[in-house]
C-alpha cells in the first residue's frame, strides 16, 4: 500500500483521493499509538525507568497523547511549512509525543540502542513552545541557505540523534524534510528512509532499533516486540 501511495506522489493531495489517503495515514497512526502504549506498559512492568538524557536522569512521562490543541497545531504546521507529509500530520493528531529514553538495571545499553523518540507537539516541554522552536530553526535555516544553491531542505526536528539520547555528543537531530506533498515523508536520521518504514523497523525491535547485536546486553528483552502491529 505504501509503495502505491509513493507512486502517486503529490497526487495524493487531489480532492478525489485525499480523504481516502488521509484515512490510511490515520489508521497507521492508530496502530503506531497502540504499539507505543503496549511497549510502555511492558517496559514499566519490567522495571524500566524513563528519564531525560541528562546527568540527573530526570523522570519523563514516556507517552503524552495529543492535547486538545493538536488538530489546530497540525493545521498550523501545514500552513507554515507545508505541505507536510500526511503521515506526520496523523501522528500529531493521533499518537502524540513519545520518549522511550531510559535505563534498566539489567539492561545497561538501553540508552545507546536509539530508543524511539518522536516529539512534534512538544508536550514534554511545558515551559517552551514548539512553534517558537520551529520558527527559530526556520529563520536560522533561511539565513544559512540564502546564498547556497545546494542547501538541504528545511527539516522539522523530531528527535535527538542516538548519541544525544545516550547523553554524549553526537550529530544533528533526527527530523523530516519539508515541504513534502507525499503521503509519507522522509525521516532523516543516520540513514534516510520513509517515516513509516522507519517506524516499522523500530517496532520490530520493541522500540529500540539498535538492539541487534549478539551480546546479551544488546538483545531485545523477551516479549517486548511480541505481537506489535505492522504499519
Amino acid at each position: 500500500m505504501w509503495d502505491e501511495l509513493a507512486q502517486l506522489g503529490d497526487a495524493v493531495r487531489d480532492p478525489d483521493v485525499l480523504e481516502e489517503v488521509q484515512l490510511v495515514c490515520d489508521e497507521m497512526a492508530r496502530r503506531a499509538r497502540h504499539n507505543v502504549e503496549v511497549i510502555v506498559e511492558r517496559l514499566i512492568r519490567d522495571g524500566y525507568r524513563f528519564h531525560a538524557n541528562d546527568d540527573e536522569q530526570t523522570p519523563v512521562i514516556p507517552h503524552i497523547p495529543p492535547t486538545p490543541a493538536a488538530v489546530e497545531y497540525a493545521a498550523w504546521l501545514q500552513e507554515r511549512f507545508g505541505p507536510v507529509p500526511l503521515t506526520l500530520l496523523s501522528w500529531v493528531r493521533i499518537v502524540g509525543d513519545v520518549w522511550l529514553v531510559g535505563t534498566h538495571p539489567d539492561w545497561p545499553l538501553s540508552a545507546s540502542a536509539d530508543p524511539l523518540v518522536i516529539q512534534v507537539e512538544g508536550s514534554h516541554y511545558p515551559h517552551s513552545s514548539m512553534r517558537f522552536h520551529y520558527e527559530y530553526e526556520w529563520e536560522q535555516w533561511r539565513d544559512r541557505s540564502a546564498d547556497d544553491a545546494n542547501a538541504r531542505p528545511f527539516q522539522l526536528t523530531l528527535a535527538p540523534d542516538r548519541y544525544h539520547k545516550d547523553n554524549v555528543s553526537g550529530g544533528g537531530p533526527y527530523g523530516m524534510a519539508v515541504p513534502d506533498a507525499h503521503a509519507d515523508g522522509l525521516f532523516v536520521a543516520e540513514t534516510t528512509m520513509p517515516f513509516v518504514q522507519y517506524l516499522n523497523w523500530v517496532f520490530l525491535r520493541g522500540g529500540f532499533p539498535f538492539l541487534t547485536g549478539s551480546s546479551d546486553a544488546l538483545q531485545i528483552p523477551d516479549g517486548l516486540a511480541e505481537d506489535l502491529l505492522p504499519l
